[in-house]
């Protein structure tokens, strides 16, 4: 059982859209012509949903040239492109088959009201990120203005990394001040 759970795994997309009945969407699909392969956008309303993990499935039906069409798309597919939320709709029911007699504005859901459209996606799996090993690295150190006579010869490595920053409000301090002869205040 475990065999089948990692192999199912496997074919999972890390990220899915957060998807609901009734919602209004347009599905970018990978269609082959040839030996050719394009995107198709399919645009229609979310009718049901069904099944689960690798095997859930989602129903989008449209009205093209008066014909009702219906398409059933898995979740996980990778001719499934991306999904786009472009209307949020009220439903109050798990299968919208009612819109299948309808036509019009009547085969449409209403909207909800201050809903807003955003892209949430759902993390199904952490993508895992290996980080490389965590090598020496020695820092390169800039000279001052006022330097001490002993400085340390600079290490290098393969890819030695120098961080400088140059702050020009300090430097040109640094030339006034070099500029101004020294006195002494006595008091």
């Amino acid at each position: 059982m475990d065999i089948i759970k990692s192999i199912e795994h496997e074919q999972m997309k890390n990220k899915i859209p957060a998807l609901k009945v009734g919602d209004t969407v347009k599905v970018h699909v990978k269609v082959k012509e040839g030996n050719r392969e394009r995107i198709q956008i399919f645009e229609g309303i979310i009718i049901k949903k069904q099944g689960g993990g690798v095997n859930a499935t989602f129903t989008v039906r449209r009205i093209s040239y008066g014909v009702g069409v219906e398409k059933t798309f898995l979740i996980h597919s990778p001719k499934v492109e991306k999904v786009e939320v472009i209307r949020i709709g009220k439903a109050r029911r798990a299968k919208l088959y009612y819109l299948r007699d309808r036509l019009g504005k009547s085969a449409k859901t209403k909207e909800k009201l201050g809903a807003r459209i955003e892209t949430n996606e759902i993390v199904l799996k952490e993508e895992i990120v290996e980080e490389p090993e965590a090598e020496e690295v020695v820092a390169v150190e800039t000279p001052e203005v006022a330097s001490a006579p002993e400085e340390a010869p600079a290490i290098e490595t393969e890819a030695p990394v120098v961080q400088e920053t140059v702050d020009t409000v300090k430097e040109e301090a640094v030339e006034t001040v070099k500029e101004e002869p020294v006195t002494q205040d006595e008091e």
